[in-house]
């Protein structure tokens, strides 16, 4: 089984469209989309109908959670002054920009998503979240300590968990705590499709590979696969320097940054 999961669009339609033209090729069982379709670029209207005609299962990213009811605030963490100012000015021109229909689509995606395999003697259950289970705008970064980690996944009750929210993929696997049956989990930063913050200004999107032989006891019985994909960068660029937001979320998408 084959199970695509993408995030982080943030009204970035050529990518959008990309991902699309790659994700159609791979033939997959199922596809799930983490949140934030809106936010930093012109097309949030466009990207939310996309999604609408397609039917993909969304949950609701913090942006998503802001402009669906109209609020200024993202939700999001900046370290500067400056970034503070420009994300002001994002939210307040996407908040512009969606129109009723859409803002009233965004209300209705919920938190997270819950999926539960019974493919062999072990459930398997698979967590979808933003940010993560206990806040839609937590950053967990690769380098978050491995108790505190462990710690949110076992109160979540979750084997797999996937997120976005930091545009920065990685997979880890957690071993069981010492002196209890093997239990091996998964966190899985899914990275984003349309403003990736890792170097790469390339799309990215995660193929999750499940089996019959895939378990809790198992530590490599489940396959991640991180996808990259070309978009037409500059278009996207080029789209914000015409319109009223920031140059620097022009020159971000250009670095990956």
């Amino acid at each position: 089984m084959k199970i695509a999961l993408f995030s982080d669009v943030h009204a970035n339609l050529p990518a959008l469209e990309a991902f699309f033209a790659s994700i159609d090729q791979q033939k997959a069982d199922a596809i799930y989309c983490l949140g934030d379709l809106v936010g930093y670029n012109i097309w949030p209207n466009e990207v939310i109908n996309e999604m609408r005609q397609r039917k993909i299962p969304t949950i609701a990213g913090n942006y998503d959670y802001g402009v669906g009811r109209a609020s200024d605030d993202c939700g999001c963490a900046y370290k500067t002054d400056e970034e503070k100012a420009n994300g002001a000015v994002s939210i307040s021109h996407t908040n512009q920009m969606v129109k009723d229909v859409e803002r009233a689509y965004l209300r209705t995606l919920p938190a997270h998503l819950r999926v539960e395999f019974q493919l062999n003697k072990d459930k398997l259950t698979l967590l979808l979240v933003h940010g993560s289970p206990r806040r839609v705008n937590e950053y967990l970064f690769e380098d978050r300590e491995e108790k505190s980690l462990l710690r949110i996944m076992q109160d979540a009750d979750a084997d797999i968990m996937c997120f976005g929210h930091t545009h920065k993929p990685y997979h880890r696997i957690l071993p069981s705590v010492p002196d209890t049956p093997p239990h091996y989990r998964h966190a899985i930063n899914i990275g984003s499709v349309g403003k990736p913050k890792d170097g790469d200004p390339r799309g990215c999107y995660v193929l999750l590979h499940i089996s019959d032989q895939s378990g809790i006891t198992g530590k490599d019985s489940i396959r991640v696969e991180f996808i990259r994909f070309e978009y037409d960068v500059e278009k996207a660029a080029r789209a914000v320097e015409g319109s009223p937001l920031p140059q620097a979320f022009a020159d971000a998408l250009r670095l990956a940054r």
